[in-house]
């Protein structure tokens, strides 16, 4: 595969995921268990036939392939899932989709604690201006009742960065094994806990064709097509292609359906689009350096 066409492939899978809003606001009645119930069901199954596409093996093999990395990435994905979708249903689409672009400042930060990774010295200056920046919708959020909704989004960012770790830590070619089983325990969570609090998993026929489509396609495709293209292109690139999820994610609620952006939003998710940006670059252009080992 040359290099353009696996960017392009990541290009259409962040497009297909910043959907993922739009489609939540169209929903009638569903509650965010039962979200995370139908949708993961339908994502875990495309998740688990692009594993067999691509590892070329039978469902059988790859469950017998499934080691603890996959089982603590699955875990923590499974909560970022839990509180994205929250996250989504209490606050607006443009402040849960940039406050979770500080997931590589938080994965940096864990990394070093955890598995002794020091990280580089544009860390910290440009984490603190995406903190100014998310600090700008933390403030509006609260003056328009969303700040439940914007811990949720922070919570969501902080498990999908350890769940980064983990998946580094573990060394392995891809996540995709951790998603299926971030898919397993969402399906498990999410329908539990739907039976205790909202009584049952029914919902109407809209809803449940939306987010299976949501899970297949926004989410599934959207991955496949990411981790596809991953492996020909440096993975600084991929992190700033990738953005385009949440550069696109607020403006199809605006465009469909009259979701208004603060200025806040706008002013506070440029900053730490642009802070997330320069991050990564940076992180890019040093590739080939020695990182530095401690603790």
């Amino acid at each position: 595969m040359t290099k353009p066409i696996a960017t392009i492939l990541v290009l259409c899978g962040a497009s297909l995921m910043s959907f993922v809003g739009v489609l939540i606001r169209l929903l009638d009645d569903a509650t965010g268990f039962q979200i995370l119930f139908y949708r993961s069901i339908s994502l875990t199954l495309i998740v688990l036939m692009v594993i067999c596409i691509r590892r070329k093996t039978n469902p059988l093999t790859f469950f017998k392939s499934i080691d603890k990395h996959d089982l603590l990435m699955g875990g923590w994905l499974a909560a970022a899932f839990t509180t994205y979708i929250f996250a989504m249903l209490l606050s607006s689409v443009a402040s849960t989709l940039l406050i979770i672009t500080v997931a590589p400042f938080l994965a940096a930060v864990i990394a070093w604690r955890w598995i002794g990774e020091i990280p580089r010295l544009v860390t910290w200056p440009t984490m603190t201006v995406a903190t100014f920046g998310v600090g700008l919708m933390v403030y509006d959020g609260a003056n328009l009742g969303y700040s439940l909704g914007n811990i949720c989004a922070f919570i969501s960012a902080f498990c999908f960065a350890v769940m980064l770790v983990v998946a580094r830590r573990s060394r392995k070619i891809d996540v995709l094994g951790g998603t299926f089983m971030a898919g397993v325990f969402s399906i498990l969570l999410g329908g539990f806990t739907a039976l205790i609090f909202d009584g049952d998993l029914a919902i109407s026929h809209s809803d449940i064709l939306i987010i299976l489509f949501m899970g297949a396609f926004t989410i599934g495709i959207g991955i496949a097509l990411v981790t596809t293209g991953t492996g020909y292109i440096p993975a600084g690139e991929v992190s700033l292609l990738v953005l385009i999820e949440s550069v696109l994610g607020p403006i199809w609620p605006w465009v469909f359906l009259g979701e208004p952006i603060t200025n806040y939003e706008l002013v506070g998710g440029t900053i730490t689009l642009l802070a997330v940006m320069a991050f990564t670059v940076h992180d890019n252009n040093s590739k080939g350096r020695p990182m530095s080992k401690g603790l």
